[in-house]
């Protein structure tokens, strides 16, 4: 004969069945790349991040490297209302072609982050802004960016420590004055800060930051600095196309590829380095 069982209020809490744990949502990298300028300064005879650079438009060289971490788990590629020319492209998995761009950068970046939110990204998943004209990061750099900021409060953004001497002008094009280089960075991107927080951010700032840090440091927080690489330049005036098909030339030598391995990548010796 079967033991009878004992009344649930009699079970011991040690034999009871225990309700599941609450597990919280994992957290989420994604990235959003502003791609609607003009190219104006770049004498290129249209948008500069379609110019043909190693045989291909020089944006794919972009979406390439960030489509090369895993840990995005997706992309917006913002382009202006009517761009079709990256329709028929391939793209990257996850990576969405999105033709809502604004007339400013920060109307652009925020369209991307709608979409996000659309697309099931939470208020605390990170976003990476990265510049379409920036082609030649590196998913190494975008990976330590990652490490650097995943635990960090605010999020933060790769940059340089100033190496030239800085000068201010006057209206006649004469130097007016020298500024003290010491403390002074070079932003870069991608820059990374949570969706939340960065839809605030660039709400509260309006169409004229220049980038999304800035927008975060309006609110009073300190983004953090991680330092990028000298080949993250953003391809801006005439003469930088040729340089960055030097370096897309010299990444794709079987020498560098055999001593760094994918030749999208730059390695370094040294570990990531985070300031401040």
């Amino acid at each position: 004969m079967p033991p009878a069982s004992l009344p649930s209020s009699l079970v011991p809490p040690a034999l009871a069945p225990s309700a599941p744990a609450a597990v919280a949502p994992a957290v989420r990298c994604w990235a959003v790349v502003p791609c609607g300028g003009t190219g104006s300064r770049a004498g290129a005879g249209g948008p500069k991040q379609y110019r043909p650079l190693g045989g291909q438009p020089l944006v794919m060289h972009t979406l390439a490297a960030l489509g090369a971490v895993p840990r995005i788990a997706g992309m917006q590629l913002v382009v202006a209302p009517g761009d079709a020319v990256l329709a028929t492209a391939i793209l990257p998995p996850g990576c969405m072609l999105q033709p809502e761009g604004g007339t400013t950068r920060a109307d652009t970046v925020q369209a991307g982050l709608r979409a996000l939110a659309a697309r099931g990204a939470a208020p605390q998943d990170w976003v990476l802004v990265h510049d379409a004209a920036r082609c030649l990061v590196s998913p190494a750099q975008v990976d330590a960016l990652i490490d650097a900021c995943l635990a960090d409060p605010v999020g933060g953004l790769l940059a340089l420590p100033l190496a030239d001497t800085l000068k201010t002008a006057s209206a006649d094009g004469r130097v007016a004055a020298t500024v003290d280089r010491a403390g002074k960075w070079l932003a870069q991107t991608p820059q990374m800060f949570r969706l939340g927080l960065l839809t605030e951010a660039l709400g509260a700032a309006g169409g004229a930051v220049t980038d999304e840090a800035s927008a975060v440091e309006a609110l009073g927080l300190q983004p953090r600095l991680v330092v990028g690489s000298a080949q993250n330049f953003k391809v801006t005036w005439p003469e930088d196309f040729a340089l960055a098909e030097a370096v897309l030339a010299a990444r794709s030598q079987p020498a560098t590829v055999a001593r760094y391995g994918d030749g999208r990548c730059e390695a370094s010796p040294l570990p990531p380095r985070v300031l401040y």
